[in-house]
């Protein structure tokens, strides 16, 4: 991460350097997840299930543009990540089907670079911190939604924060499109449980997901007023 900022912070010297024109503003708007996790699991064979998550992802950002073509990225989120699991029951004589289903509530931190046109098609990527605070598993047997569910406000279940890199390009008028990969996993294996056992132990899970992002490196200062479309404007620099 160190090194990470380091770069940006060399990036932004050589923007000021050159001079460039620097507009600065606030941009935000939702995101809808569809998730899935590599999943290493040493003591079931299951399968991973498509998560659809509309609701509730929220992201707001600073934009430093440094004209035309270069832009630095920061902000803040609150995020709905996680996955579904399935997998058979390795109970002596069971044909029950398990699917867990597990999600946290992120605080996330993004830091990154845009490159491309600033108010229309550009490319984007960095970095990432979040921070879970919501914890959420629930359990169904052969399709049956079962009582035990567990919820928990920072738990120790999962890790204190979660590393993730990821990369994206946006479309005119404020669309895009996005890959997050998270580096760590989703659970903290080391986690014990009040009876005493293990049960995220050789469970290893690393989410990633794709989503569609709506206005979030949007310039509504200038880009989306409404005289700008009248005059037929597409730049604002």
């Amino acid at each position: 991460m160190k090194k990470l900022i380091l770069i940006l912070f060399i990036i932004t010297g050589i923007a000021f350097q050159a001079k460039s024109q620097v507009k600065v503003y606030a941009s935000g708007g939702p995101e809808i997840i569809f998730s899935l996790a590599e999943i290493e699991d040493q003591a079931r064979s299951g399968s991973n299930i498509l998560r659809f998550v509309p609701w509730f992802n929220v992201q707001v950002n600073g934009n430093v543009d440094f004209g035309k073509h270069f832009g630095f990225l920061f902000g803040g989120a609150i995020r709905n990540v996680g996955f579904i699991y399935e997998y058979s029951d390795t109970e002596p004589g069971s044909n029950a089907t398990i699917k867990k289903k597990y999600r946290n509530y992120n605080l996330a931190l993004p830091v990154g670079i845009k490159l491309g046109v600033m108010n229309s098609w550009l490319f984007y990527g960095g970095y990432e911190i979040e921070f879970p605070f919501s914890y959420k598993e629930k359990t169904f047997i052969n399709g049956v939604k079962q009582d035990s569910k567990i919820t928990g406000w920072f738990t120790g279940r999962v890790p204190s924060y979660y590393n993730s890199v990821f990369v994206g390009v946006q479309f005119p008028y404020g669309f895009s499109i996005k890959f997050k990969y998270y580096l760590s996993e989703f659970f903290n294996q080391n986690f014990r449980a009040p009876d005493g056992g293990l049960p995220y132990m050789g469970l290893k899970s690393n989410v990633w997901y794709f989503s569609l992002n709506f206005g979030i490196f949007r310039n509504t200062s200038a880009y989306y007023k409404q005289k700008y479309h009248k005059e037929g404007k597409k730049e604002y620099y």
